[in-house]
């Protein structure tokens, strides 16, 4: 079972979600500060990090930045509501973002779904599409032998992509598998943004696309036939 790290300087809110959580079988360390965190993180084993964002000694955003190249899943647990800061959550690394107060059963369910989606991109280590090549296990993309550097949401977005290049992906479907289970506050804006971001970094012409193809009225797909590496 997951190892989860709880950062919540509320005592009350982190007993209780601690005892939820080990009720589940997952093992827990809980931590009030980002100062514990960051040892906790450099010691021990940690696959999710369910975060808060106003903390004593300083910024969960920050602390997103800080890990999200040592492949640790994200979910904020916050009361900041504003489109601003759930965009600002997503940008920095996060695989989902959860208003406070919220339901500890949905809390379940949502970390269920981060953790046994996480599983089933994993399972292709590497995957080489024309001149890209993409290392899931490393976090790395390479394009022409030369790496590209990409936000977490942008490889997440990548490796969704990649991961069924053979098929049409409506909006709905890759808000669904990359940000929430079921996509409700994060909007289709967003998501051409992180689009077009993408293309900019992996695309020799932007404008006319050939990894990432519209499909117009219904979504994406990925343009490139795809060979995976055990």
């Amino acid at each position: 079972m997951a190892t989860i790290l709880l950062v919540e300087d509320d005592e009350a809110l982190n007993r209780g979600i601690s005892f939820k959580l080990k009720k589940e079988g997952y093992s827990v360390i809980r931590a009030a500060c980002l100062t514990e965190s960051r040892k906790i993180i450099q010691s021990e084993k940690i696959d999710l990090v369910l975060l808060d964002v106003n903390l004593p000694d300083g910024n969960g955003f920050e602390f997103c930045k800080e890990i999200r190249n040592k492949n640790i899943l994200v979910i904020f647990l916050t009361v900041c509501d504003q489109e601003v800061d759930m965009v600002t959550g997503y940008d920095v690394g996060a695989d989902d973002y959860i208003i406070k107060p919220f339901s500890l059963m949905v809390l379940m369910l949502k970390i269920k779904a981060v953790l046994r989606r996480n599983v089933k991109l994993k399972s292709n280590k590497s995957i080489i599409s024309g001149d890209i090549a993409f290392y899931d296990e490393e976090l790395k993309v390479y394009k022409n032998n030369k790496e590209l550097f990409l936000s977490k949401t942008e490889f997440k977005l990548l490796r969704f992509l990649i991961c069924n290049y053979n098929q049409i992906l409506t909006k709905d479907q890759i808000l669904n598998q990359l940000w929430d289970v079921d996509g409700n506050f994060i909007n289709e804006n967003t998501l051409a943004v992180n689009i077009r971001r993408l293309r900019e970094k992996i695309e020799d012409n932007p404008s006319n696309p050939k990894y990432i193809k519209n499909i117009r009225g219904i979504g994406y797909s990925w343009g490139k036939v795809c060979k995976l590496n055990d």
